[in-house]
């Protein structure tokens, strides 16, 4: 029997169970039919005792079917965007389109999926070890993997020791369930994160670190709150000019994120003047790399501080030079790359109205999935483009149709799609409800915060914990897309101000000389930085002692570094 069927039977059982419990309900007032039926053939004492053993039975059932429906939850998620796909080639077919002309983005949509969806840090895609015990075994020699990691003359020093060779191995060997299908990803973004790299003069080498950070998920969410491909904090991105809104999330855009990562880093190599050392910051924080500096006893090679970093730090850049290795010698390790229908080439299209994808979909034709696909950074399917203005991609052979029909497009559904309350919701923060969630037996404050989309702070402070334990049976107040009522949204931004990878504050000299900056309209700390060589929008924040939230007019104090 199929769990589906189990809970119907089971809530079957329930519902003939609970008669009783009616009828002894009724007993107490003596006043229905279905009292009347009983009441010659059962004592008042047995029908309590019979009630009291059904009453447990039907608890313990309930339970079970708790436990079974949560079981499903994810499958139903990915069952009814399937359902979806399936109605729309079912509607062409109506429409006259024959199945054997279903467009490719429409065919491979349930393959796109996959990125979407898959668990990275499931056990059967991406295998977990304790890196600092486990010792893998090759057939491959060490002169073997030196002479081709010497043979791809990496800009960035590619070491090689028993540690790096462990993670060579087991992205080339002990993972060979998910390498294909990233493989496959990257033949579609590598070549975007090369040409954005070489844009900002950085070593392409660093596309390599999208795999480790999120395996090419662009929806990947770490426990942490870090989203998108890059891995990104709330606040890391808004420093670098990433858009985070009620409508928007910049975060989940694999071009504009990759952007913010090549600033990052090109801003951690100016204080570490090391790109390995830039690599581990981008893991753990410029602050992080400088303690395990100081308690190195000054030194500034990433294996001189190895000890002193954080422990997922450490591997952070072993694991980096075996990701690069497999993306480049994956055919001598007999990996076969699966094919992803992506788009080959898109088009993009300035937005400055409101704009639904469902208005994209139905007048163009453009599949739905395919828009969430190129536009993971839309949260609601919705482009807000009397906001400001922002892109929508789409694929190349639709952009004819998108022309044509630009005009009756924004105005298609308008007053359904644009509801004032569906807008209001989203724009007070997810679907505007606050939830009193009852903790599980498994769960942990990050599941809570992917279910409910908020952070793991926003929860914690809500709630008043002063830790991440939570336990079995906890209520815990959560607002479903983290934006609380009224005046928390500013108290929000103070304790985002700590996270994985910002900066600790830096201590400037008392003689540090300055320029005064008043702030324009438009402006943010990580354009007013790059208007001044060698200073970051870290160290803006650190030497006016402010958060990244700065308003026109406002008098700030750009340090002469």
């Amino acid at each position: 029997m199929t769990k589906r069927s189990l809970i119907r039977y089971m809530a079957a059982a329930i519902t003939a169970l609970s008669l009783p419990v009616i009828c002894c309900a009724s007993s107490a007032k003596d006043s229905t039919g279905i009292f009347k039926r009983f009441r010659n053939t059962k004592s008042k004492t047995a029908l309590v005792k019979e009630n009291m053993e059904l009453t447990r039975l039907v608890d313990s059932l309930t339970a079970e079917i708790d436990r079974y429906r949560d079981e499903l939850t994810v499958k139903d998620s990915l069952t009814a965007e399937i359902l979806a796909i399936y109605e729309d080639n079912e509607s062409r077919s109506r429409g006259g389109l024959p199945v054997e002309n279903y467009t490719p983005e429409v065919t491979d949509s349930l393959l796109n999926l996959w990125y979407l969806h898959k668990k990275v840090n499931s056990e059967d895609f991406m295998p977990e070890y304790d890196m600092d015990s486990v010792k893998f075994e090759s057939n491959v020699p060490d002169s073997v993997y030196i002479k081709r990691l010497t043979a791809m003359n990496s800009f960035i020093d590619l070491p090689y020791n028993s540690i790096v060779r462990n993670y060579i191995i087991l992205y080339s060997e002990k993972m060979s369930k998910s390498m294909p299908e990233m493989l496959g990803l990257c033949s579609y973004y590598m070549p975007i994160f090369e040409e954005i790299f070489n844009e900002h003069d950085m070593p392409e080498e660093f596309k390599a670190l999208a795999i480790i950070e999120s395996a090419l998920n662009p929806t990947a969410v770490s426990r942490a709150g870090a989203k998108g491909m890059w891995q990104f904090m709330y606040s890391t991105a808004k420093l670098y000019g990433l858009t985070i809104n009620s409508f928007v999330d910049e975060r989940c855009d694999p071009i504009k994120s990759a952007h913010a990562a090549a600033e990052y880093l090109k801003d951690a190599y100016k204080i570490f003047g090391d790109w390995n050392l830039a690599i581990a910051s981008y893991n753990c924080g410029a602050g992080n790399v400088n303690k395990a500096i100081r308690r190195s006893g000054g030194k500034r090679a990433f294996w001189d501080i190895y000890p002193y970093l954080p422990r997922e730090t450490r591997g952070y850049v072993p694991a980096f030079v075996g990701a690069l290795y497999t993306m480049t010698y994956y055919k001598e390790h007999g990996i076969i790359p699966q094919p992803v229908e992506l788009p080959a080439v898109t088009d993009t299209f300035k937005i400055n109205k409101m704009l639904h994808f469902k208005q994209v979909s139905d007048l163009v034709g453009v599949p739905l999935q395919t828009l969430k696909d190129l536009n993971p950074q839309y949260r609601h399917e919705i482009v807000p483009g009397n906001e400001r203005e922002y892109i929508l991609r789409i694929p190349y052979q639709y952009s004819g149709a998108f022309i044509d029909h630009e005009d009756s497009l924004y105005a298609y559904k308008a007053d359904e799609l644009f509801n004032p309350i569906v807008i209001k919701k989203i724009q007070d923060g997810g679907d505007g409800e606050r939830i009193i969630h009852r903790v599980q037996r498994g769960e942990v404050l990050g599941m809570l915060a992917i279910r409910y989309r908020c952070s793991v702070s926003q929860i914690k402070r809500w709630n008043n914990l002063r830790s991440d334990n939570i336990r079995i049976g906890q209520r815990l107040v959560i607002y479903r897309g983290g934006t609380a009522p009224s005046t928390s949204s500013s108290s929000a931004s103070k304790s985002v101000a700590s996270t994985a990878k910002s900066a600790s504050p830096q201590k400037f000299p008392a003689d540090t000389e300055y320029t005064i900056y008043t702030v324009k309209n438009g402006d943010s700390l990580y354009l007013i930085a790059k208007n001044y060589p060698g200073v970051s929008a870290q160290n803006i924040m650190d030497f006016n002692g402010i958060s990244s939230k700065i308003k026109p007019g406002m008098k700030i104090k750009i340090p002469k570094l």
